[in-house]
Formats: structure tokens, C-alpha cells, sequence
């Protein structure tokens, strides 16, 4: 499934789109953008256009810049993650389900140290 794809039959809005609107709503050029965060402006573009995803630490720069919720972008930036790899994978529902089995084992596991 590609992006435009999604768009359609995604309820939410893709990180590229809130980052996007964010943006816009402030009325900020891209450069004015890339000056304030210290990331390339082609960059922003890219991720803004989901052509390419930020790094975990320009998402939290983004967030503070433009105000946005950091728990809520990182939410959607980790399940982008998932959703594109496992994209043409058969059994989502169940990887996910183990995936998140194992996540509360490891959570389980630090927790007696």
C-alpha cells in the first residue's frame, strides 16, 4: 500500500501531514523552519511530503518548536515505523499481538532488576 493509499483509508493523519499543517497553521516558510530546529530544509520538505521519516530526535525538536504533543508524534512516528515494515506481511493482527506479549515480558524482566 503506498501513501496516497493510506490517506484515504487512514482515519488519522500521517506524521508528514500533522507536521505539515503544523507548519502552515503558523504561517512559516520551510526555511524560517530548518533555521529554528537546525535540520535541512530539503529535509523537512521530504518528511513533510512522507517521503522520508525523521530521526527520533528531530521529531522531538519539531515538537517543541511548533508545540506540538511529543508523546503524540512519537506514537505516530513508532507506528508508521511498524506499519511500513510490516506492510506486505501476512498475519499483521498476530505479530502484532506476540510483539506486544514480548514487550510486557521485557517490561516484566526490567522491572525485577
Amino acid at each position: 500500500m503506498d501513501i496516497i493509499s493510506l490517506k484515504y483509508i487512514c482515519p488519522m493523519k500521517l506524521l508528514g501531514d500533522t507536521l505539515k499543517q503544523a507548519r502552515e497553521e503558523k504561517g512559516l516558510i520551510l526555511r524560517k523552519v530548518s533555521a529554528e530546529v537546525d535540520i535541512d530544509q530539503s529535509l523537512i520538505s521530504k518528511f513533510e511530503k512522507n517521503e522520508r521519516k525523521p530521526t527520533k530526535k528531530q521529531i522531538i525538536r519539531l515538537s517543541k518548536f511548533y508545540g506540538l504533543s511529543e508523546k503524540e508524534l512519537l506514537i505516530n512516528w513508532h507506528s508508521e515505523k511498524i506499519a511500513e515494515e510490516l506492510k506486505y506481511t501476512q498475519s499483521t493482527s498476530e505479530i502484532l499481538r506476540v510483539a506486544e506479549a514480548k514487550i510486557n515480558y521485557f517490561n516484566a524482566q526490567n522491572n525485577r532488576k
